[in-house]
């Protein structure tokens, strides 16, 4: 059996689907991997090869929409698939999805696999202006490519539910709901917690509908009442239209309300470093990955009460769910665990059980494969 597995961003072979695709490659199957790129990526490239994997770069923007851009992209998979003659591929994220999809459709590729991540900016907030058209036009090319699929993963039952109620795919196609991307439990061990100084922490692309300034003004209020109380951000400015500016950024920092600690290529550190970890998102998530990285590590979470988030957290077990877009919800519980920090290592404790229990990468990858008849 042949297999493509196709991506938006070369790095996340590694870091996001490494274990499946090695999991792939022991099971005796060929495998190649299409992502934008490789061709520059050397050291993604050269790690992918050593697992046994070909890799393949194909032309593609990872945001923004321009009709000639993607019809470019839509024949570069197009001619990559009639070259490698797959029995079967796989893409993830919103442009592999869509255009690789559509393209191994149009190449008569046998089966094609979808899993969806999260559903993004289109999806997030009301749908008017320029977000409603991007949101129309995003609808009908999901509609369009995952016509006729095998199968469509899902990172969370809401997601499953929106495209089913929207009728993205059709009612003879199969789905389903997988427990994320999972986390390595080995990588992302527990590490030990410093009682002393209370600290918070948020990684995240960063652009508005994440919670990032819901998390800043957090911040703000809670180092009035406790200084003591340390702040972290990770993440880059990312090319999303609701992008956080540099020079807000650079205010945030100035005013001393947040330790930005910039994209960090490893963040176990940060996390180490840290009491408690919370994304305030609004994004429309599929299952997020720093929450299960935090989780793994020991770490309590604060998350929100939305699609892909509510999942990883039972809220009073391993941390709290808050309303989207809620300050003051997001400082009471920020609060609680300053004044009771016992809190931290009680909760922090939970979410690795949960992280070992449920989002093992291990399990989620044998689900995966499972389901498309590999074994």
């Amino acid at each position: 059996m042949r297999i493509v597995i196709h991506a938006g961003f070369a790095r996340s072979l590694i870091n996001f689907r490494g274990p499946l695709v090695k999991a792939l490659c022991e099971a005796g199957i060929e495998v190649h991997a299409v992502a934008p790129g490789l061709r520059e990526d050397e050291a993604t490239r050269r790690e992918l090869e050593a697992w046994g994997v070909t890799p393949h770069n194909v032309a593609m923007q990872r945001t923004g929409i321009n009709p000639l851009n993607d019809l470019n992209t839509l024949l570069s998979f197009y001619r990559i698939f009639r070259q490698i003659k797959p029995d079967a591929v796989l893409g993830y994220t919103i442009k592999p999805v869509i255009y690789g999809t559509l393209a191994a459709r149009l190449a008569r590729v046998p089966k094609r696999y979808a899993l969806i991540t999260g559903l993004g900016y289109a999806f997030t907030g009301e749908a008017r202006g320029k977000r409603g058209l991007v949101l129309r036009l995003v609808r009908g090319l999901y509609r369009l490519a995952l016509k006729g699929t095998e199968l469509v993963f899902f990172q969370n039952p809401d997601d499953e539910a929106l495209f089913r109620e929207s009728e993205l795919i059709d009612p003879g196609v199969h789905s389903k709901v997988v427990n994320g991307s999972g986390i390595d439990t080995s990588h992302f061990s527990v590490a030990p917690l410093d009682r002393c100084v209370p600290s918070f922490l948020l990684i995240a692309r960063l652009i508005g509908d994440k919670g990032i300034r819901e998390y800043v003004e957090a911040a703000t209020r809670i180092r009035r009442r406790y200084p003591q109380a340390m702040f972290r951000l990770v993440g880059d400015i990312d090319g999303n239209p609701d992008s956080i500016t540099r020079s807000e950024l650079d205010m945030w920092v100035e005013a001393g309300h947040i330790d930005y600690l910039g994209a960090l290529t490893d963040v176990r550190p940060a996390i180490a470093d840290t009491s408690v970890y919370v994304l305030p998102s609004y994004y429309r998530e599929g299952t997020p990955r720093t929450i299960l990285e935090a989780m793994a590590m020991g770490r309590p979470i604060v998350t929100t009460d939305s699609p892909g988030c509510r999942e990883t957290v039972v809220d009073g077990e391993n941390g709290y769910l808050v309303p989207v877009r809620s300050v003051d919800a997001l400082v009471a519980v920020m609060e609680r665990f300053i004044l009771e920090p016992a809190l931290v290592s009680q909760m922090g404790r939970r979410s690795r059980e949960i992280a070992v229990e449920k989002y093992d990468v291990h399990k989620v990858n044998a689900v995966m494969l499972k389901e498309m008849g590999i074994v």
